[in-house]
């Protein structure tokens, strides 16, 4: 899954995301999805959540 649909995502699963300063390099972030702040049910470019940590990004994989 690659975090484009947001009923793939819930709170609590690990994932990796690219920060909106890591957008350029693709450096992906890896933590614990605490909100979903995208609204609607899909996104081109992943679902935008906030971690655990306090990063917000958008999902670019799910973590196993």
């Amino acid at each position: 899954m690659d975090g484009k649909i947001r009923s793939d995502i819930q709170a609590g699963q690990h994932v990796f995301i690219v920060l909106k300063q890591d957008q350029r390099s693709g450096k992906l972030t890896e933590g614990i999805v605490k909100d979903i702040l995208t609204k609607s049910p899909t996104h081109p470019h992943g679902i935008k959540v906030r971690l655990e940590s306090g990063a917000v990004g958008r999902i670019k994989k799910i973590g196993e």
